[in-house]
C-alpha cells in the first residue's frame, strides 16, 4: 500500500472518529519510541500509523484499551495539554470585548468600529471663532414673507 487515504483505513476501522483515536494513540506510541511496523520511507509518524492500521498489523481492541488506560492513568496530561494550547503573550482576551456567535465564534468589532474619533478639543474649550450662533449669518432669510417683517 504505497499511498494511504482514510477510505482504505475505514475498510479496517468502521467509524472515522475512531479511526483518529486509533491513529492518534499509534502515532503517540511511535512518538514515545515504539518501533514502527512497517517501512519508516521518510513518512511522518501520523502516516506510518495509518499505514499500519490500513494494512491490519495492528490489534484494533488492543490499540483501544490503550488508549483508555492512557486516558485513566494520566487524566491531568488532558489538562496540562489546555495550558500548552495557549500561546504566550497572547493579549486576545484583553482586545477583544466583543460577542461571541451562536456557532461560538468570536465575532470581530468591524476595522470602521475600532478606530474610535478622538475630541482634539473638550465642549468647554469652545472659542468665539467656533461658536455656530455668529453674527456671520444675519442676513439669513426668514420664513416670513417680507411684506409682513416691515409691517
Amino acid at each position: 500500500m504505497a499511498r494511504v487515504t482514510v477510505e482504505d483505513c475505514l475498510e479496517v476501522v468502521d467509524n472515522q472518529y475512531d479511526l483518529v483515536i486509533l491513529a492518534k494513540e499509534r502515532t503517540l506510541q511511535i512518538g514515545a519510541g515504539d518501533k514502527p511496523m512497517v517501512s519508516e520511507d521518510n513518512d511522518k509518524k501520523t502516516v506510518l500509523s495509518l499505514r499500519e492500521i490500513g494494512d491490519k498489523l495492528l490489534d484494533q481492541k488492543t490499540l483501544e484499551t490503550q488508549t483508555v488506560d492512557r486516558a485513566r492513568e494520566h487524566p491531568e496530561d488532558a489538562m496540562e495539554q489546555e495550558e500548552y494550547d495557549a500561546p504566550e503573550g497572547d493579549a486576545f482576551e484583553e482586545i477583544y470585548k466583543g460577542e461571541v456567535s451562536k456557532s461560538g465564534q468570536a465575532i470581530l468589532p468591524s476595522k470602521r468600529s475600532r478606530k474610535v474619533p478622538t475630541p482634539s478639543m473638550k465642549a468647554n474649550d469652545v472659542t468665539d471663532d467656533d461658536d455656530d450662533f455668529s453674527d456671520d449669518n444675519a442676513d439669513e432669510v426668514s420664513d416670513t414673507p417680507a411684506e409682513e417683517q416691515n409691517s
